[in-house]
């Protein structure tokens, strides 16, 4: 199933970053976020990407077209270096296809540019670009598949630490209660679509704006909720949590099919560890 990925963004809340590389390639740990939503995908078997660039785009290509695994992966040197084993290297079956999409586009127009590389899919996959996740995959592809929906995104809880309040509108109290007892959700940035989504979008549309209100007024968008792991990387301090997490050899995202419906660590992690 290909995979398209959002990574034409300016970042503007990560500045101290962006304003050198574009935000999918900002590190965590050894190698940059993309390339770890990129091995995700992988790990279930999605290896055919369709990377939407817009800012900074000659970075992203130039990671691809001059792809060193030495700088960002674990590896065995010897013989004085002219023997070189690389134990986590990008799999020789990825294709990814590179493509420029703008700098003033949002995630709708980006969506739209590629439509033509999904003309023949039956559902296809994608992403943000700057979340990961430990979201078993192959069960939300299983049932967005026997939904029969056109749209299916990831509903997570959000990462808060605040104490929410329930009032009433003269300012009583009934409850402070803690983020993860709330009903709240949020579009954790993980889709599953049809090639039917273009009939539902116009030019200079928001993915989740205009379109997903047509899917949502035929009920045809679903909702696949995880209670799991997910956090996204909008802030330095989000990218500092994930990077602690990498230090400490916890990185859940790092997954892989193990049978039906079964997920385990993948080696990666376990070598981290």
């Amino acid at each position: 199933m290909k995979v398209v990925l959002f990574c034409g963004g300016l970042g503007t809340r990560i500045r101290e970053y962006s304003e050198k590389v574009p935000k999918p390639m900002i590190p965590v740990g050894s190698q940059p976020i993309m390339m770890h939503i990129m091995q995700y995908y992988s790990n279930f078997g999605h290896r055919d990407f369709i990377l939407c660039l817009g800012y900074k785009a000659n970075i992203i290509k130039e990671f691809f077209l001059n792809y060193k695994p030495q700088l960002f992966t674990d590896c065995v040197v010897s013989n004085h270096g002219e023997k070189v084993e690389f134990l986590t290297a990008m799999p020789a079956d990825w294709s990814v296809s590179l493509i420029d999409t703008g700098i003033w586009r949002n995630i709708g127009e980006r969506l739209m540019e590629v439509r033509h590389h999904l003309a023949h899919e039956d559902m296809f996959l994608a992403n943000y670009s700057d979340g990961l996740s430990d979201v078993d995959l192959d069960d939300m592809i299983d049932k967005f598949r026997r939904s029969g929906k056109v749209a299916c995104f990831l509903a997570t809880r959000p990462p808060l630490t605040y104490h929410l309040v329930d009032m009433d509108g003269a300012g009583n109290v009934r409850e402070f209660r803690s983020s993860n007892r709330s009903e709240m959700w949020i579009n954790g940035g993980y889709f599953i679509m049809t090639p039917k989504i273009f009939d539902y979008m116009q030019p200079g549309e928001e993915l989740v704006l205009e379109p997903f209100q047509r899917l949502i007024d035929d009920g045809q968008l679903m909702a696949y909720r995880h209670e799991g792991f997910w956090r996204s990387m909008d802030t330095l301090r989000d990218r500092q949590t994930l990077e602690d997490m990498v230090e400490k050899g916890q990185m859940p995202w790092c997954v892989e099919r193990k049978g039906p419906g079964k997920l385990s660590q993948s080696l990666s992690e376990v070598s981290r560890a």
